[in-house]
């Protein structure tokens, strides 16, 4: 059934000199947006773009798409994917961003927003928030190189001042950017305290370019909502996609949830994880997605804990099929003490 929500988010969008029909994207997530979660997403659709999870520009030139863990696609995906990358040297970056156009993505999308330490410590992601001349000489570089669309995904800063974020992406407009996707926490406050969305607001009226936005979207109510505050173009979700694949389809095409639809969905996950992936990665990955997916259970904690025991994914199935066999009680919100 179509509502003034999915009206709005069925309008086309234009994002450099390509076109999208829905403004809602699948945020990047390290771990989370590989291949296969991507290919379980796509089962529902109502997005407008996918994100890969980010990939070391380095390594990108040369990777092989069939082995590697991470620079792994489908080529059906690619006219919808965006692959994200991260690195500090816009040489390098605008290498990595040659190849992804040449693979046929639809755009390159900038990681300037993940803030552990592991990456920060590289002088990568968030990091380079604190030198924000750099992270302008990055994009440009990457805007000469490619004519494909162009995305950077940052945060606030490093201090809950607006004004940098704000001052930045007028920066990252004029070196080439074709669309921002914002998310209103500071880099050191990973998730402890909610995202200002009012920085949304004020990023997007520094900029002419399309901007998403990005935090604590995890209900229809909560799209409409940062649809009318903020004024942003379109909608960027992460962990409640992965708690709910079929999200995207729900919000912009009105799915209504069957009552098998958890157990089809996780039991699809584990096969795909199965079939794009070693066993060993597999197993890993899924671990990853049933933390997330736990948060739609009353006793959610248990079924994390008896997925994360397990040893091989023969055994998570069997802990899918034992789980489902009596229907679950969902919890009216998600709990958030999964969405870490």
């Amino acid at each position: 059934m179509r509502t003034a929500l999915s009206s709005q988010l069925n309008r086309p969008l234009t994002i450099g000199n390509q076109t999208i029909d829905k403004r809602l994207s699948l945020s990047p997530m390290a771990t989370l947006g590989h291949v296969a979660f991507r290919e379980l997403v796509s089962e529902f659709g109502g997005y407008g773009l996918l994100f890969t999870e980010m990939c070391r520009a380095n390594t990108i030139p040369n990777e092989n798409r069939h082995t590697s863990a991470y620079f792994k696609w489908r080529d059906e995906e690619l006219n919808q994917l965006v692959c994200q990358i991260f690195g500090n040297d816009p040489e390098i970056m605008a290498a990595a961003a040659r190849r992804i156009e040449d693979e046929g993505f639809f755009g390159v999308d900038i990681n300037f927003g993940c803030s552990t330490g592991l990456i920060c410590r590289q002088d990568c992601g968030a990091a380079l928030l604190k030198t924000p001349d750099r992270a302008v000489r990055i994009v440009d570089r990457i805007r000469g190189a490619i004519s494909i669309p162009l995305f950077v995904k940052f945060r606030t800063g490093w201090k809950d001042d607006p004004h940098g974020a704000v001052d930045l992406a007028r920066r990252l407009e004029a070196a080439g950017a074709d669309a921002l996707t914002f998310h209103p926490r500071v880099a050191p406050d990973r998730r402890a305290r909610p995202p200002k969305w009012e920085y949304i607001g004020q990023v997007k009226a520094a900029v002419t370019i399309p901007v998403f936005g990005n935090g604590n979207v995890f209900s229809h109510e909560d799209c409409r909502r940062m649809l009318e505050r903020t004024g942003c173009d379109g909608v960027a979700i992460g962990r409640m996609a992965v708690a709910n694949p079929w999200i995207f389809a729900s919000l912009s095409e009105g799915l209504i949830p069957g009552p098998d639809i958890h157990f089809d969905s996780a039991i699809a996950m584990a096969k795909l994880l199965a079939k794009h992936f070693d066993p060993r990665r597999a197993l890993g990955r899924f671990k990853k997605f049933a933390l997330y997916f736990s948060a739609n259970f009353r006793y959610g904690h248990t079924f994390y804990t008896n997925i994360r025991n397990a040893k091989e994914m023969a055994e998570v199935e069997n802990i899918l099929c034992k789980f489902f066999e009596t229907p679950p009680e969902l919890g009216t919100t998600p709990n958030m003490n999964f969405f870490v």
